[in-house]
């Protein structure tokens, strides 16, 4: 009897735990998609590609115009395929959350709810840069919010990924949430360099050089931000391996994103690839320390939960970090 009732439990949890696993593999892969659709938009603005549609939503009156195709319609008509599959993957992200709602955690139904509105204004933000020939601050929100959906995903994902934290993380969650802020707003004004042409007019006749300015001096904050926990996270010990890992993959990507933008300071925005692969590593080292900062919080919330336990509540506490990790 107590074998049977053990295995109705067993099936029961199998069946709880598997729409968290189809959202979990649906969330990781638009974070892919929405990576990929970054790049492919820095390639578009940078190869001067943004109105090779001259129309939206569709592309010279066609869903795939095979007559004028080129590498710039190209690029601008896959941005546009890419990001209307993201659209559908949030509402099905959405509808899925709602739907078994009674099997996942009471936030993640809301948490897609706010995914689903950030890429439907991303949309908008899309048509507007289209139809408003691409101004400077449509632009840079445009950007600006497919980083904030991109870090919503990543937020969802990682809150869904089996983690025990070790207790051990101090002041780390702060100093990368620190970080993750001040990554985000560099990166708007990276967007805000690229969209106003900023560098080039600065070079050509001094104009706009206090936007340029303000890009290369506010690397200060997300640098000293970023090594910080690096340094940290070095020294502390019994650290997660896995928070270790991240914070060290996170010093790498800050040093190559200051070196590909020296190089595409220097080359004067003539390498496209140097330039598109600046935005990239920008976008790649905002989510890393999400990660790390999201895994972080989680490990400190953990801890707090032993700690309110008293030291003989052994069957209390043995139970709390598997229930922290599912969360």
């Amino acid at each position: 009897m107590n074998e049977f009732v053990l295995e109705q439990q067993n099936e029961a949890a199998t069946e709880q735990r598997k729409p968290k696993e189809v959202i979990r593999r649906l969330v990781w892969k638009m974070c892919i998609a929405t990576l990929i659709l970054m790049a492919i938009g820095s390639a578009t603005r940078v190869m001067n590609a943004g109105l090779a549609c001259p129309d939206w939503p569709l592309c010279y009156g066609e869903l795939v115009p095979a007559k004028q195709m080129n590498l710039q319609v190209f690029l601008e008509w896959f941005h546009r395929l890419d990001a209307g599959l993201i659209g559908l993957s949030a509402i099905a992200l959405a509808g899925l959350s709602w739907w078994h709602r009674r099997f996942l955690p009471t936030w993640l139904p809301w948490a897609s709810t706010f995914a689903l509105f950030l890429i439907v204004f991303q949309g908008i933000l899309g048509g507007l840069t289209v139809t408003q020939l691409l101004r400077f601050d449509i632009v840079t929100a445009h950007l600006g919010t497919a980083l904030l959906f991109f870090t919503t995903l990543l937020i969802v994902g990682i809150a869904l990924t089996p983690y025990q934290g070790t207790g051990t993380v101090g002041k780390l969650p702060w100093l990368g949430l620190s970080a993750v802020i001040f990554v985000y707003l560099q990166s708007i004004l990276g967007a805000l360099v690229g969209s106003r042409w900023a560098l080039h007019q600065c070079f050509g006749d001094s104009q706009l050089c206090n936007v340029m300015y303000s890009h290369i001096f506010g690397l200060v904050p997300p640098t000293v931000a970023t090594l910080a926990v690096v340094f940290i996270s070095r020294r502390t010990p019994a650290l997660h391996p896995t928070l270790r890992r991240l914070a060290n993959i996170a010093g790498g990507l800050l040093m190559l994103q200051i070196v590909l933008g020296v190089a595409t300071f220097r080359l004067h925005l003539q390498v496209e690839l140097l330039t598109v692969s600046h935005q990239t590593i920008g976008a790649v080292l905002l989510g890393t320390l999400v990660a790390f900062t999201v895994l972080a919080l989680r490990d400190w919330a953990t801890s707090r939960e032993i700690n309110a336990f008293p030291v003989g509540s052994t069957a209390i506490v043995s139970s709390t970090p598997a229930n922290g990790s599912n969360a």
